[in-house]
């Protein structure tokens, strides 16, 4: 039987853990976590994104398992529109550069406490709402302040799967990656 623990599943001590288990909510910024950061033009002005498409079913996958997914940005962009609804994320806040309110009127819609939220930023306009939830995430091509104020920095740059790496990390925590993985594997469950 494989191995089904990711490899950096060693470097998520306890309370990494303990905060990833609690978790019923993840909110992500999209520009430098869901893409490289780049923004990218063409010679007519038209805005180009490239989504990582691993970090797209690592979504699919915690909402399969009961984790409810929201997006966050304070840029407004019908790519931006097109992918989540592609990806049926049912949360998606453009245009808010005001991302802890944005997180704060999602915990009274959905009940939950900031503790139950994971929050993935990269940039200053993301730190109120990374400190405000339970598990804050960044990546390795994030500002240096976001990055220590995080709790978990993933091994994965942003556009590069690092959102994926944070939906393990989840999925993990609570028990749930076998079951996620289990189907694309030729095992016995």
């Amino acid at each position: 039987m494989a191995d089904l623990n990711p490899p950096m599943h060693e470097s998520w001590g306890d309370e990494l853990k303990a905060r990833a288990a609690g978790i019923r909510l993840i909110a992500l910024d999209v520009d430098g976590i869901m893409t490289d950061g780049r923004l990218y033009f063409s010679a007519h002005g038209d805005e180009l994104k490239a989504f990582n498409i691993l970090d797209g079913l690592g979504l699919k996958q915690l909402m399969k398992a009961g984790i409810t997914v929201a997006v966050i940005t304070g840029r407004r962009s019908p790519l931006t529109k097109k992918r989540m609804s592609d990806l049926g994320i049912p949360h998606l806040m453009q245009g808010r550069e005001d991302k802890k309110i944005a997180l704060q009127e999602l915990v009274s819609e959905m009940n939950i406490t900031p503790e139950q939220i994971a929050y993935m930023g990269d940039d200053l306009p993301d730190l109120p709402a990374l400190q405000y939830a339970g598990l804050g995430i960044s990546v390795p091509n994030g500002y240096w302040l976001v990055r220590q104020q995080a709790d978990y920095c993933t091994h994965a740059h942003g556009g590069y799967g690092a959102v994926r790496e944070a939906c393990d990390l989840i999925l993990w925590a609570q028990g749930q990656l076998h079951a996620t993985l289990q189907p694309y594997l030729n095992e016995p469950s």
